[in-house]
C-alpha cells in the first residue's frame, strides 16, 4: 500500500493522432515483459499498432543481461555470454522481482540455476536479493529489470524514430503488491512513465475484444483465455458485453471486459521442461563415461545442455524423435544421444496432470460452468504442445480450442491499445477493462477500550476492504465510528485458503502495511468546541489501474448545524441573483454540496463498527454502489453497473424536479403561498489526519539509493552510446577502405584515373587497413572520423570524375528536353495571344526567348569543350551546372504558367449584357405572380442545400456523426412552402452555388483538416490498409 497524501476512439479500428504541430508527433509504447522473452509494441501516428523489432530484426526480444568484461550486452548477444559464462548473464527476473532473499521462490530459482549461488548477495537493508557484477559492483532486481526496460524503450525510439516517454507494461496475473511496485520501481529508475500494469491475460483479452465489438451486446459472453508461457500457467475467465455509461454529457454505450475468474500454476511452464530434459541429457552424458567430474559441477557444460534441451524440445512438438548434440561438453568431448517424445513426456507426466488445474480454479472462482464459455483461447508458447492441447480439450468438453490469434503478440498488441487509449496524443474509441483482485485485502484494528473494558484484553477487529475477484480500478472507504484517540491499524491479505499449500509459501509475510494515524483527538478537541457532532475517521483507499492499493488521505469528519436566514433579510442583489440563477437552470443547494461529505464517504459510513463482530461484507458493496452512483461523469467508466443504475438514477432525479419547478410556478401565478420558516442547515467539517505508512511486505528503495541507482544506470547509458557511437565509426572506417579497394579495380574506376594514381591511392589504402587494427580499445571515435576524412579526400577527384562521367549525358538528354518543351510553349503562346487582351507582355515573351538561346549556345560550346578533355582529368561541364540551367528554364516557364492560370479576361460590354438578360423563354412569362414568388423564395434554400452538402463532405472526411447527416432534413423542413412548389435551381445556379460553397468554406475548417492528424484504418476488410478511402473524402 502507498500512501499518496491528500488529494490531489481507432474507432474500434481507426486510430486518429490529435498532436498539435507544435507537441510533435507523440507516440506510446507497451512492454509485454515475460520471464523468457519480451516483445515490444508501438503506436504512432502512420504506425497504427506495431511489433517493433529489435537490432536482428526479431519480434520477440531475449529477456536477459549480461556483463563481461566491462561491456553490457543484451537480447542474443547477452544470452551467448550466459551460455559461455553462466554467471555474467542475468535472467528469468520476473520470477524473483519482489521477492527476499529468504523468499521459497529464491530458493527455488537458486535451485533451477545453482551457478547463481556465485552471485546473489542478500541486502542486508532491505532482505532482498542483489546480483554481483563484480567485487565492487552489485545490482539489485529492480535495476537490472529496469535496465531491460530501458533498451525496450531504445528499440522502440529507434523504430519510431523520436523519444518515448509513456508505456503500458504486463504482468502476470498473480503478481501481488510488492511485486507490481518493484516494476514500477525498476521503470522509474530508467525514466519510463508507467501509464498502466495491466494483467497479461487481460490485454489479450482487450485484443481478441477490440476486432470483435461488433458481436458483443447487452448480454454478457464468456471467454476463457488459457495461457502457458515459460515460467507460468494462467487461465481468465473473461466476460463481453455493451455497457452504457456517461461520458461528459452524453451516454454512450460501449464494450466491457471483465474479469470473472482466475487460476493459474506458478511453477507449470515451458522452463520448467526444459530443465526437466537438460536434466536427463546430463545423466545421459554420465551413464555413458565414468569420470571424477560430473556434468551438474560444470556452469558451462549445463547451460550448455540448458540450450540444446530447449531446441529439442521445440522439434520434438511436431516430430516423434530428435537426436540432441552438444559439441565440447565437458574436457572437449562431443555429445549426442536421441530422444524420443514418449521419453520426454514420460519426464513431464507429473506436469502434464496439472495442465487442467489453472481452468478448474478460474471456472469455481467465476462461478460459472465450462458450458457456458463460448470458446477458449490459447496464448503462450507452451500451449502448441500436442499433448497439451489434447488434454486441454478432454476437460472442456469443447469440440475445438481457439487459435485466432498470435499466441506470442497478442499481449502486447492489446496493451499498446490500452496505452493509446491512456495517452494524451491518440483518441481511441472506448472499451472499458475491469480488472479483478486476486488476493483478498483486510484491514485489522484493536476495538476502542472504554472506561468499562479497563483491564480486558485488547480486541482485533477484521474488516474485508477489497474481496477476492473484486473489480478494479475502484475507491473504497472504511469509516472508524468510535476511535476518538490516535490509533493505528493494519492492512494485510486476507482469507487465502483457495490457494495451494505450496502457493501459500509463496507468501512470506500477509502483513502489506501498518497505519498510524496522528492528530485525532486535536481535531475531535477543535470542533467540540464549535458543537460539531463527530461522525468518525474516514480512510480512503483506491485500488488504481495497476491493482496497486493506495491510502489517498484520511480525514476526521464532524457534523454542524447552521441556522438558515430568512428570505425578507436578503439584499434585493441577492434576491435577484437568486431569481437569475434559478433561469439558468441552477440548483438549490449546490453551492452546499462542496463542502458536505464526499459520496464515497456517506456511502460507507454505518457499515463499520456499528457491526463491529460481523463485518458486512454485502453493507461495503452497497456503500461501494452508492459511491459510484454519485460519482462525477469523468470516473462513471469505471464501473459498468453503477454506471447504468446512475444514469437511470439521475434521469428520474431530473423529471422530478423538473415537474417540481413547472408546478411551482405554476402556482406562484396562481397566488402567492405563505413561506415556511426554513430548516437548519447541516454543514460538514473535515479535518486532515496525518497518517504515516510502514511498508511491511517488502521495503521500497530508499531515497538515497533511488538516487544513486538512477545515477549508475544514466552512465551505463551513455557508456552504451559511446560504444555504439565508437563501433559506428570503427565500420564506417573500414567499411570505407573496402569499398575504395573494391572500386579501385572496376573499369569505370581505371578508365577515370591513371595507374600512378591508383597504385598510391591502393598502398595509401593499405597502410590505413593496418592502422585500423592496430588501434587500442580506448581509442576514441574522432581518431577514426579524422581517418576517415582523410580517405575521402585522397578519393575526391576520382569519384568527382567517375560521377561526372556518369551522370553527365543524363543531365544533358534532361536539359535538351526541357530546351524543346519552353521552345513549344513558347511558340503556342506566340500564336494564341489575343491582340485586344494579351495574356503575357512582350517583354516576358523576350526574355523567355532570350533565355533558350542563351541556354542552347551555352550547352554547345561546353560540350564542345569537354569532348576535348581526357576522362581521366577534371572535367569543365559539371552535372551541377547543368542542373542550373535546367531550374532557370523551369522557374521561367512556371511563371508564365501561373500567370495563365490566374488570368481573367475583361468583362464584356454592358449592352450584351442587357441583350442577355432581355431574352426569356415563354415558360418563364407564363408563371403567375405566386409561383414566382414561391421561386424566388425556395432560392435561399437551394443555396442552403448545397451548403449542407459541402458540410457532410468535410464531416466525412474527419467523422460523420449521425447528428449531420440529419441537418439537411431539419434545414428543408424549416421552409414552411408546399411541397410541390419547390423547385430545384438550375444546373448553372447549382454549379455557382457549389462553387461558392467551397469558396467560402471557412477558413478555420480548412486549417482544421490540413493540420489534423492521419486516419488509419486496422483490421477493415473494406478499406485498404494504406489509407486510401481517406484522401478519396479529402478529394471530396
Amino acid at each position: 500500500m502507498v500512501w499518496c497524501g491528500p488529494p490531489k476512439l481507432l474507432l474500434c479500428f481507426t486510430l486518429i493522432a490529435l498532436c498539435a504541430p507544435v507537441m510533435g508527433r507523440l507516440a506510446v509504447m507497451s512492454i509485454d515483459l515475460g520471464g523468457e522473452f519480451m516483445k515490444i509494441a508501438l503506436v504512432k501516428p502512420g504506425v497504427p499498432m506495431e511489433i517493433v523489432l529489435d537490432k536482428e530484426s526479431s519480434r520477440k526480444t531475449r529477456s536477459i543481461v549480461a556483463f563481461r568484461d566491462g561491456e553490457r550486452t543484451f537480447a542474443n548477444e547477452a544470452y551467448n555470454t550466459a551460455v559461455r559464462f553462466p554467471t555474467k548473464a542475468f535472467w528469468f527476473l520476473t520470477h524473483i522481482i519482489g521477492r527476499t532473499y529468504d523468499d521459497p521462490l529464491v530458493t527455488q530459482f537458486r535451485k533451477r540455476f545453482p551457478f547463481y549461488d556465485e552471485v546473489l548477495v542478500k541486502d542486508e537493508e532491505r532482505g532482498t536479493i542483489l546480483f554481483k557484477e563484480n567485487d565492487d559492483t552489485l545490482y539489485s532486481a529492480e535495476e537490472l529489470l529496469g535496465m531491460m526496460l530501458e533498451k525496450a524503450r531504445e528499440y522502440a525510439q529507434d523504430f519510431a524514430e523520436q523519444d518515448i516517454k509513456d508505456a503500458v507494461i504486463t504482468v502476470p496475473t498473480y503478481y501481488n503488491q510488492a511485486e507490481r511496485r518493484a516494476v514500477l520501481t525498476a521503470a522509474e529508475l530508467v525514466g519510463i512513465n508507467v501509464l498502466q500494469l495491466m494483467t497479461d491475460n487481460s490485454a489479450v483479452a482487450l485484443n481478441y475484444g477490440v476486432f470483435r465489438r461488433k458481436n458483443f451486446n447487452a448480454t454478457a459472453q464468456y471467454y476463457m483465455f488459457y495461457d502457458m508461457g515459460a515460467t507460468s500457467t494462467t487461465a481468465s475467465i473473461v466476460s463481453y458485453q455493451m455497457v452504457k455509461t456517461k461520458e461528459g454529457t452524453r451516454v454512450e454505450t460501449n464494450p466491457q471486459l471483465t474479469v470473472k475468474g482466475v487460476g493459474y500454476d506458478r511453477h507449470l511452464g515451458g522452463l520448467e521442461m526444459t530443465l526437466r530434459l537438460r536434466d536427463h541429457l546430463a545423466k545421459v552424458f554420465n551413464s555413458k563415461k565414468k569420470r571424477s567430474i560430473k556434468v551438474e559441477d560444470n556452469h558451462r557444460a549445463m547451460a550448455k545442455l540448458l540450450k540444446e534441451a530447449e531446441r529439442v524440445k521445440k522439434v520434438l512438438s511436431a516430430n516423434s524423435e530428435h537426436k540432441a548434440q552438444v559439441e565440447g561438453l565437458v574436457e572437449g568431448e562431443d555429445f549426442a544421444a536421441k530422444v524420443t517424445r514418449d521419453e520426454y513426456l514420460e519426464l513431464v507426466k507429473d506436469l502434464l496432470d496439472r495442465v487442467t488445474k489453472p481452468m478448474e480454479d478460474a471456472l469455481k472462482a467465476s462461478e460459472i460452468t465450462m458450458p457456458e464459455i463460448s470458446e477458449i483461447i490459447l496464448m503462450g508458447g507452451g500451449s502448441r504442445l500436442p499433448k497439451v492441447q489434447e488434454l486441454l480439450l478432454a476437460y472442456s468438453g469443447k469440440s475445438d480450442l481457439g487459435k485466432s490469434i498470435n499466441t506470442d503478440e497478442a499481449a502486447a498488441l492489446g496493451a499498446v491499445y490500452q496505452a493509446a487509449f491512456l495517452g494524451k496524443g491518440f483518441k481511441v474509441k472506448t472499451f472499458h477493462v475491469r480488472d479483478a483482485n486476486l488476493f483478498p485485502i483486510n484491514v485489522e484494528f484493536e476495538k476502542q477500550k472504554t472506561a468499562e473494558d479497563a483491564g480486558t484484553p485488547s480486541r482485533v477487529i477484521k474488516r474485508t476492504l477489497f474481496g477476492r475477484m473484486n473489480p478494479y480500478p475502484q475507491k473504497k472507504v472504511m469509516t472508524f465510528n468510535k476511535h476518538y484517540q490516535d490509533f493505528s491499524f493494519a492492512v494485510r491479505y486476507g482469507d487465502l485458503d483457495f490457494l495451494s499449500e505450496e502457493e501459500k509459501k509463496a507468501f512470506h509475510t500477509t502483513l502489506l502495511s501498518n497505519v498510524s494515524l496522528q492528530g485525532v483527538d486535536t481535531a475531535l478537541s477543535k470542533h467540540k468546541q464549535e458543537e460539531a457532532e463527530y461522525k468518525g475517521v474516514k480512510a480512503h483507499f483506491r485500488m488504481d489501474e495497476s491493482g496497486i492499493l493506495r491510502l489517498d488521505k484520511v480525514e476526521s469528519v464532524f457534523e454542524k448545524q447552521q441556522a438558515v436566514e430568512e428570505k425578507e433579510d436578503e439584499s434585493t442583489w441577492s434576491k435577484i441573483g437568486s431569481a437569475f440563477g434559478g433561469l439558468f437552470g441552477g440548483k438549490e443547494g449546490e453551492a452546499e454540496e462542496g463542502k458536505t461529505e464526499t459520496p464515497e464517504e456517506g456511502g460507507t459510513e454505518s457499515t463499520e463498527e456499528k457491526a463491529e463482530e460481523e463485518p458486512s461484507e454485502k453493507k461495503e458493496d452497497a456503500a461501494e454502489k452508492k459511491e459510484e452512483e454519485e460519482k462525477p461523469a469523468t470516473e462513471e467508466k469505471k464501473s459498468e453497473t453503477d454506471g447504468e443504475k446512475k444514469e437511470g438514477k439521475e434521469e428520474k432525479t431530473d423529471e422530478k424536479s423538473k415537474d417540481k419547478k413547472d408546478k411551482k410556478s405554476k402556482e406562484g401565478e396562481e397566488k402567492k403561498q405563505p413561506e415556511k420558516p426554513a430548516a437548519p442547515k447541516v454543514v460538514t467539517l473535515k479535518e486532515d489526519i496525518k497518517a504515516d505508512v510502514e511498508v511491511k511486505d517488502m521495503m521500497q528503495l530508499p531515497k538515497q539509493k533511488m538516487k544513486e541507482a538512477k545515477q549508475r544506470l544514466a552512465t551505463l547509458a551513455k557508456k552504451d552510446q559511446q560504444k555504439v557511437a565508437l563501433e559506428k565509426a570503427k565500420n564506417e572506417l573500414e567499411g570505407y577502405i573496402f569499398d575504395s579497394q573494391d572500386k579501385l579495380s572496376q573499369e569505370t574506376h581505371e578508365a577515370c584515373s591513371t595507374e600512378e594514381e591508383r597504385t598510391s591511392i591502393l598502398q595509401q589504402m593499405s597502410e590505413a587497413s593496418d592502422w585500423l587494427y592496430e588501434q587500442p580499445d580506448d581509442a576514441k571515435k574522432e581518431v577514426y572520423i579524422e581517418k576517415l576524412k582523410e580517405l575521402k579526400e585522397l578519393m575526391k577527384n576520382v569519384n568527382l570524375r567517375v560521377f561526372e562521367r556518369e551522370e553527365r549525358p543524363k543531365a544533358l538528354a534532361a536539359l535538351k528536353q526541357h530546351i524543346n518543351h519552353t521552345t513549344v510553349f513558347l511558340e503556342t503562346v506566340r500564336n494564341m495571344t489575343d491582340e485586344e487582351d494579351p495574356i503575357f507582355t512582350k517583354v516576358e515573351l523576350d526574355t523567355m526567348d532570350k533565355l533558350i538561346n542563351e541556354t542552347t549556345a551555352w550547352r554547345d560550346q561546353a560540350v564542345k569543350e569537354q569532348s576535348k578533355i581526357p576522362d581521366h582529368k577534371n572535367p569543365t561541364l559539371l552535372v551541377e551546372a547543368i542542373g542550373a540551367k535546367i531550374y532557370a528554364l523551369e522557374r521561367e516557364m512556371k511563371y508564365l504558367i501561373n500567370k495563365a492560370k490566374n488570368y481573367r479576361p475583361k468583362p464584356k460590354m454592358k449592352k450584351e449584357d442587357t441583350t442577355t438578360k432581355g431574352n426569356t423563354t415563354d415558360s418563364d412569362n407564363s408563371k403567375t405572380p405566386n409561383e414566382t414568388k414561391t421561386e424566388e423564395a425556395t432560392q435561399p434554400a437551394g443555396k442552403d442545400e448545397e451548403n449542407e452538402a459541402t458540410v457532410e463532405i468535410e464531416d466525412e472526411a474527419t467523422t460523420t456523426t449521425p447528428e449531420s447527416q440529419e441537418t439537411a432534413p431539419e434545414t428543408e423542413s424549416k421552409d414552411e412552402k408546399p411541397e410541390e412548389t419547390v423547385e430545384k435551381p438550375s444546373t448553372d445556379t447549382q454549379s455557382k452555388t457549389d462553387k461558392t460553397s467551397k469558396k467560402k468554406r471557412p477558413k478555420k475548417k480548412r486549417e482544421q483538416e490540413e493540420t489534423n492528424a492521419e486516419t488509419l484504418e486496422i483490421g477493415s476488410d473494406d478499406l485498404p490498409a494504406d489509407g486510401s478511402d481517406t484522401d478519396k473524402h479529402t478529394e471530396l
